[in-house]
């Protein structure tokens, strides 16, 4: 019978139908992965691929093949991962993206309290930027993505869980203003830090202030992460967009003036990103269901 490996490499075919593209998703060399192939018909007896010097393509017996496996594959994983949790035999990870701007800490304090509750489960947090995000949820190297969402976001193949709106505010702890708000045009008479241009929170920040303040945002200096830009702004006088439960959990807004209102609001509608077929889905559901409970305050629009 073939492995479990094989049968996945298969689906990645099936997914490319092209050797090298596929090669590349598997992590292994083209020489390996079309050996891994041509192992996998000798053990059913089928051919599967037909191989040509213009490429290579599933065969009418490849295209039900893989139908087939691509049902049945997920229900024997999770069988696996049914029983395995069962018995206590191997702890079940659950791997967490994060969107860089809104930060790990808070997933992290998540993490800790799965470990007290539920000891066979354990949570892997992870700090990525949108693209690396979606494409890791896509490849299975996470199992849930917590985000923002952008327009360009394509969602299709995922199951989405609102559990906040966060709010953003201006984080100055060195700037004072008179009143608990601030203006769009304000924050720009003041020297600006924000994320690098490609980040979603940098475009969706930008966005805010070109429509309310009907300028560019000039960065004085562009931070990779939420704790650089929170350092950089406590050494400096200078002012940046941050999520406010980012700044809460870092004690970064216990003192009055380090922190502004920013008007008009600007709310941002935070999700997990999942999907169903996942073999991980009953213990994923904990989790998501564990987050909305969490943040049922803040789920007002």
């Amino acid at each position: 019978m073939p492995s479990i490996t094989e049968l996945e490499d298969f689906l990645i075919y099936g997914r490319f139908k092209n050797f090298s593209l596929a090669a590349k998703e598997a992590k292994v060399t083209q020489s390996a992965f079309s050996f891994q192939m041509k192992k996998l018909e000798q053990i059913i007896g089928v051919k599967l691929i037909e191989r040509s010097n213009r490429g290579s393509k599933l065969t009418p017996e490849g295209e039900f093949f893989y139908r087939k496996i691509n049902e049945i594959l997920p229900n024997l994983k999770s069988a696996i991962y049914d029983v395995q949790q069962v018995t206590g035999k191997k702890p079940l990870e659950l791997k967490v993206g994060v969107l860089t701007s809104l930060g790990d800490v808070l997933m992290n304090q998540h993490a800790a309290y799965f470990h007290q509750k539920y000891s066979n489960i354990f949570i892997t947090v992870y700090s990525m930027e949108k693209s690396n995000l979606i494409h890791s949820l896509e490849n299975g190297r996470i199992d849930i993505a917590s985000t923002f969402l952008s327009p360009d976001m394509q969602l299709g193949a995922y199951d989405k869980a609102f559990f906040r709106l966060d709010r953003i505010v201006y984080y100055a702890p060195n700037l004072s203003f008179s009143g608990k708000k601030i203006t769009a045009k304000t924050i720009l008479q003041y020297p600006f830090v924000k994320y690098p241009t490609h980040y979603l929170m940098s475009s969706l920040t930008d966005n805010y202030l070109i429509d309310n303040a009907h300028a560019e945002p000039k960065a004085t200096v562009q931070l990779s992460t939420p704790y650089a830009i929170v350092n950089y702004c406590k050494e400096n006088n200078s002012g940046a967009l941050l999520p406010e439960r980012l700044l809460t959990a870092l004690q970064e807004n216990k003192e009055p003036g380090m922190q502004y209102a920013i008007d008009p609001i600007l709310d941002l509608k935070t999700y997990l990103l999942y999907k169903k077929e996942n073999p991980k889905y009953e213990v994923m559901k904990l989790f998501i269901d564990y987050v909305i409970k969490l943040n049922k305050a803040f789920r007002m629009e």
